[in-house]
C-alpha cells in the first residue's frame, strides 16, 4: 500500500505529525503497535508550550480531566522547598492524552492502523520508504516520520544508554490528607540512585513515576516492593506522601536503558525523527511531552516547506542543543550526594531559583516554525 506520508508510532509525536499534514490535505498513514492506548512511563506532565500546541491540534485537556498544576516542589530527606510555575501547567494521564489524539487523527483524516507492530523500516529499490509489519504486510511512501517514543526499531537504533537507568511508574489514591497537600503542585524527590516525581492527575489519583541507576536498582533486589521501600528511606518526605497510599496498579510499568540527554544529529533523506527518536530530556524536566509535540510541529512545517529530512534534524539539533545540555548538567547535580543534602535548605532562600531552572530547560518554538503547522 503506498500514501504520501508514512508514520511510524502513535503516541504524541506522531499524532501530532499526522494531525498536522492531514490537515494540509496530505494522504497520511499511521502505524501504532498497540491495539488501544495504554499507560505509559511517563511523568505526564504538560507545560505552557505543550498547552498550546495541543490546543492548536484540537485538544481541550481540561474537559479531558486535566489538573492544573502550579507550582514546583523539591524534597530530599526531610526537607522540601516549594515555588510558583513560571507558566501555567497541567496535568494529565498519557491513556487520556492518547485516546484523544488518535480520535483526532482519524477525524483529520489519518488512515490509522492499530495493533500493527513494524519490524523494519527500510528504503525500496524505487527509492520510497518501506514499513514491513509483524505479518509479513508491508507500506510504502516516500516520505516517513519515526516516532517511535522510547522502544527502538530494528536499523535505526539509538546510542546505549550508558548510565543504564531504569525508570517506573505506578498509580497511588493517597489518603485524603495527603491528596489536599500535594493539591496543585508538581513534587521532585530526591533519593542516593535517582529521583522521581509525584503529581495529581485526572481522577483524583496521583502518578509517581521515578528513574534510578541500574545498580540502585540491584541493592533493592531487583524487587519493585524493596525498591520503593529503599526510596523513602532515602526520601522521608516520598514516604509522608506514599503513607496511606493505596497503589492502583498490579505491578509498576517499567523501561529501561533511556539515553538521557541523546540528540540525534542527522537522518536519512526522507526519514524525519520526531519525539524521543529525535532526543532525551532528562525526566525530572518534565519537558518529554513538550518536546514530542515541538519536534513535531517543526518536523511538519519542514516537510511542508519541502525541507530536507537531514537539514530538519541538523537545524532541531542546533535549536535544542542549549536546553539539552543545562537540563542533563542539572541532572547529574541532583545525583550529586552533596547537592541532594544542601539543595532543599538552599532553595528555601532562593526559591526563584526552580523557577529560573524551570524556565532556562523548557524548548521553546522559535519563531521561524509557523504556528499555522497545527491549525485547523
Amino acid at each position: 500500500m503506498q500514501d504520501e506520508v508514512l508514520i511510524v508510532g502513535g503516541g504524541v509525536a506522531g499524532c501530532a505529525v499526522s494531525i498536522a499534514l492531514a490537515r494540509k490535505g496530505r494522504r497520511v498513514t499511521l502505524i501504532e503497535r498497540e491495539p488501544t492506548p495504554r499507560h505509559k512511563v511517563c511523568g505526564e506532565f504538560l507545560s505552557g508550550e505543550a498547552l498550546e500546541d495541543l490546543h492548536a491540534l484540537g485538544i481541550d485537556v481540561a474537559a479531558l480531566g486535566a489538573v492544573p498544576i502550579d507550582y514546583v516542589r523539591l524534597a530530599a530527606a526531610r526537607r522540601a522547598a516549594e515555588a510558583p510555575l513560571p507558566f501555567h501547567a497541567a496535568s494529565l494521564t498519557r491513556k487520556a492524552l492518547d485516546t484523544a489524539l488518535i480520535a483526532e487523527a482519524i477525524a483529520a483524516g489519518v488512515s490509522v492502523e492499530r495493533g500493527r507492530g513494524v519490524q523494519s523500516l527500510s528504503r525500496t529499490t524505487t527509492n520510497l520508504w518501506q514499513a514491513t509489519l509483524d505479518d509479513g504486510t508491508s507500506y510504502e511512501a516516500p516520505t516517513a516520520f519515526l516516532a517511535t517514543g522510547k522502544h527502538d526499531l530494528r536499523g535505526h537504533g539509538r546510542p546505549k544508554d550508558p548510565h543504564q537507568w531504569v525508570a517506573f511508574k505506578m498509580y497511588y489514591r493517597l489518603s485524603p490528607a495527603q491528596t489536599a497537600d500535594l493539591k496543585d503542585a508538581s513534587e521532585l524527590t530526591l533519593y542516593s540512585g535517582g529521583y522521581g516525581g509525584i503529581q495529581p492527575v485526572e481522577d483524583g489519583i496521583a502518578n509517581f513515576c521515578s528513574v534510578v541507576k541500574q545498580r540502585y536498582f540491584a541493592r533493592a533486589g531487583l524487587r519493585w516492593e524493596s525498591l520503593i521501600a529503599k526510596m523513602q528511606q532515602d526520601c522521608p518526605h516520598l514516604a509522608m506522601r506514599l503513607d496511606g497510599a493505596e497503589p492502583l496498579l498490579d505491578k509498576p510499568i517499567a523501561i529501561t536503558h533511556i539515553p538521557y540527554g541523546y540528540i540525534r544529529r542527522t537522518t536519512e533523506d526522507g526519514l524525519y525523527c520526531v519525539g524521543d527518536q529525535a532526543a532525551v530530556i532528562p525526566s525530572f524536566t518534565g519537558d518529554g511531552i513538550s518536546i514530542a509535540l515541538h519536534t513535531a510541529r517543526r518536523a511538519a512545517a519542514a516537510y511542508l516547506a519541502a525541507e530536507p529530512a537531514p537539514v530538519f534534524q541538523t537545524k532541531l539539533r542546533s535549536a535544542m542543543l542549549p536546553q539539552m545540555r543545562l537540563a542533563e548538567f542539572a541532572a547529574n547535580g541532583l545525583n550529586n550526594s552533596l547537592a541532594r543534602a544542601v539543595l532543599p535548605f538552599c532553595l528555601r532562600v532562593w526559591p526563584g531559583a526552580m523557577r529560573v531552572t524551570a524556565r532556562l530547560t523548557r524548548v521553546t518554538q522559535p519563531a521561524a516554525v509557523a504556528p499555522q503547522a497545527f491549525a485547523n
